[in-house]
């Protein structure tokens, strides 16, 4: 593709979306340089994260280690990193990301193979890396390289995706690679997260139909094998299929979390009121935090957590358009690359706790306890707000040449 070729915006090039209208509104900066309405939200589901883990966390942090205030304290340091790597990020220019894209990919490939040589292993799964007092879970990791490298590789080769196999192709076969190591974990959760963020990135590029649908077929067909192939997996799906023919045994984590729901009716039992996180419900304060939030705060706690999640996901995808429109290829995918990742973890996440989709392990983005998700999650947003700000100040700066001529 030349490089001084318009790339179009998701909504021009899918224009017979319904909701087109709706998600475009709004493209007016004013002369604020930063979205206040994506920073605000961000900051809010962090510090609602936080009074939810320490909500959730303190019995089992009594019975495992004699303090019911560990995970409250690791998680504070959590957050002094998230403030530490916020300032770093939101002073990085996009060009920065783009520049060393292959190379972050390649330094997180480094990481997942040492996660296999030296790494930590918690309950079977080898996937932690110890550095001194920090742990870190490069899975993660993965995701925010694989965004970046798949913005990068759009815009160096967006002809190529749109008229031939091979440009399609060539991103599949780095993650397949990816796969590999990560299934060694193992770890499938964040191995479909990174399929779908690359097989969104490839739809809104213009990627071939007939590309996408061999591609699919390949992937159910590999993804009922992982399953089959190990038990535990297997009995993820069986008892998410019917989680009451077991609940004492294969169905008891979705059992005890639908249980917590059910408490939760309307509005709640009222903050710190959890039963079932009372060692009743196993990974409250992680995997299974929304649960918690659902017996405490109710269906109108629900609804107010999902509104502002779906709201930066929204704002993701609209950045990413503008960016698009305004010729800014890379600073647009990511954008979109960001949106899809944070809004598809966030359905799993949630979907696995409420039965519909069965348990990946996935986090709840900027809520559940762990140093790894949250500091990367963090990363993710300072660099939309990044990118947005890189935008509005363009348009600024276009806006005052014109008024000098």
């Amino acid at each position: 593709m030349a490089s001084n070729e318009r790339q179009l915006g998701l909504f021009e090039r899918r224009p017979d979306w319904p909701w087109r209208n709706w998600l475009s509104a709004g493209d007016a900066p004013g002369m604020q340089l930063y979205d206040r309405g994506l920073l605000a939200a961000v900051l809010s589901l962090i510090a609602f994260g936080f009074v939810m883990v320490m909500s959730a966390s303190l019995a089992e942090a009594q019975t495992l280690t004699g303090n019911p205030f560990h995970f409250v304290v690791r998680h504070l340091m959590y957050l002094v990193g998230c403030v530490l790597i916020a300032a770093a990020v939101l002073r990085m220019q996009i060009a920065t990301w783009d520049k060393y894209s292959n190379k972050l990919l390649i330094g997180v490939l480094v990481l997942l193979v040492l996660v296999l040589l030296v790494g930590h292993t918690v309950n079977g799964a080898t996937r932690w890396l110890v550095i001194g007092p920090v742990r870190i879970q490069v899975a993660e990791l993965a995701k925010f390289a694989f965004a970046i490298y798949m913005a990068g590789y759009l815009v160096r080769r967006h002809e190529e995706i749109r008229e031939n196999a091979k440009g399609f192709y060539k991103p599949i076969a780095v993650l397949a690679f990816y796969a590999f190591l990560i299934l060694l974990q193992p770890d499938l959760g964040t191995v479909v997260v990174l399929f779908v963020i690359t097989m969104g990135l490839l739809w809104l590029a213009g990627a071939r139909l007939k590309d996408f649908i061999i591609l699919i077929m390949a992937a159910l067909v590999l993804f009922v094998l992982l399953i089959v192939a190990e038990p535990y997996r297997m009995a993820r799906v069986t008892s998410f299929l019917d989680p009451w023919q077991d609940p004492f045994g294969k169905g008891y984590q979705l059992t005890q979390s639908l249980m917590a729901y059910g408490r939760g009716d309307w509005f709640g039992q009222g903050l710190g009121n959890s039963i079932q996180k009372l060692e009743y419900l196993p990974e409250a304060h992680t995997d299974f935090i929304f649960a918690v939030v659902g017996e405490e705060l109710g269906f109108v706690g629900i609804i107010c957590v999902l509104a502002v999640l779906m709201f930066i996901v929204i704002r993701a995808v609209q950045i990413g358009n503008w960016c698009l429109t305004a010729d800014k290829a890379f600073e647009g995918y990511l954008a979109y690359g960001l949106g899809i990742w944070i809004g598809f973890q966030t359905v799993v996440n949630i979907g696995a706790s409420i039965g519909m989709l069965p348990t990946k392990g996935l986090t709840l983005p900027f809520i559940s306890y762990g140093g790894s998700s949250l500091w990367v999650m963090t990363a993710a947003a300072m660099i939309l707000l990044r990118i947005d700000y890189e935008r509005r100040l363009s348009q600024i700066q276009a806006v005052s040449g014109r008024g000098k001529q």
